[in-house]
């Protein structure tokens, strides 16, 4: 039966436990530019006792940017950034995949030279925003505009950017790459049927809106090699206006064409908050039956429901989020039944050290 702590594998890798940082935007990167710094990789070094760790979601262009300070890592200063914190991640034993976004219509002018954002319709997202700050860090919640359907030329150039973001990655010492098609951003957009309403081979039926998705993957593990390549998905998510009758069979038919291609893992982002949906167990049935490789769960799992649902064999990694950003001996914390420290929720995006590397060790006798 498997358990939290024990070592296993991820395709080549061996990881030092099951546990896994989850992807969390953060928004310490330095400017101009977006580079990743050293007070991220300190950020980084000291959360390295997981068995893999996730990045916070990094651009893969200068048009893939939704809100101030998040990374890249397609410029060389931004690749030379990286290569510090995966260094010092996995001088400490954890992997490290680099997450790949686009966050398609989820942006606004100021991140893109003033023009519109792309999609795969021109459908504003509702009640959805994001965050706009200046150099100082001094910012505010936009609405999002309306964005432009996206062109054939388009598609062409953002699968072509993805694949470049992921060499890019490899080259900054990643051991391999997260594509992000999950929580209303670009490739989920295509995914849904109320944000894609296309007429032609991106839009329509089940293959249609499958299609961008397994593109991007072909393309990045034509690159990387597929045993590099992990795929996140959010069936069950809906905000960011992106609730969609048709994404759960969606989800479960692009399952079954994610292992034809043997990626390393497929990461399912749960709802975590207190009313969140229950998944069904039927769901994760026959996702284990359709994905026979890696799944990674996330969504406010504590040391008992993650054992529960590896020992149901329903998942092989566990990932974890908001109590890894509090407390960086996460692992040593669970594995000691220490009580978890709280984070500060007004330190979650920007700013300095403060609610991001200041969170002290617990003294372990």
């Amino acid at each position: 039966m498997s358990t939290l702590f024990e070592a296993t594998k991820l395709k080549q890798l061996t990881l030092q436990n099951r546990m896994v940082m989850a992807p969390m935007t953060r928004a310490r990167s330095s400017q101009p530019g977006n580079v990743p710094n050293q007070m991220m990789a300190t950020y980084y070094h000291q959360r390295a006792s997981t068995g893999l760790i996730i990045s916070e979601a990094t651009q893969i262009s200068d048009d893939s940017q939704g809100y101030s300070f998040t990374p890249g890592v397609y410029t060389d200063e931004q690749v030379e950034g990286w290569k510090s914190i995966t260094q010092a991640t996995q001088a400490q034993g954890a992997a490290m995949f680099c997450q790949l976004w686009h966050v398609g219509r989820v942006s606004h002018p100021t991140f893109q030279k003033g023009e519109l954002p792309i999609a795969p319709s021109a459908l504003k997202p509702v009640a959805t925003q994001v965050w706009i700050a200046d150099e100082q860090g001094n910012g505010n919640m936009v609405d999002c505009v309306e964005p432009r359907a996206m062109t054939q030329e388009d598609i062409n150039r953002v699968i072509a950017d993805f694949a470049h973001a992921a060499q890019r990655a490899i080259e900054a010492g990643f051991n391999g790459v997260e594509i992000h098609g999950g929580n209303g951003y670009l490739i989920d957009q295509f995914l849904r049927t109320n944000s894609n309403q296309r007429n032609d081979q991106y839009g329509g039926s089940t293959t249609n809106r499958l299609r961008f998705l397994l593109e991007v993957v072909d393309a990045v593990s034509k690159v990387i090699g597929a045993d590099k390549v992990g795929v996140r998905l959010a069936p069950f998510i809906t905000f960011k206006d992106m609730d969609c009758p048709e994404i759960v069979p969606t989800i479960l038919e692009a399952s079954k064409q994610l292992q034809a291609r043997d990626i390393a893992y497929l990461h399912l982002s749960e709802a975590d908050w207190d009313d969140a949906p229950v998944i069904p167990e039927d769901f994760r049935i026959e996702l284990r039956n359709n994905f026979t490789n890696t799944i990674i769960v996330a969504g406010g799992y504590s040391q008992e429901t993650a054992n529960e649902i590896l020992a149901k064999g329903y998942a092989d990694l566990v990932a974890f989020g908001r109590p890894f950003i509090a407390n960086p001996d996460l692992v040593d914390r669970l594995k000691h039944q220490q009580p978890l420290a709280e984070l500060d929720g007004a330190t979650l995006f920007g700013g300095d050290c403060r609610g991001y590397t200041d969170y002290p060790a617990l003294e372990l006798s």
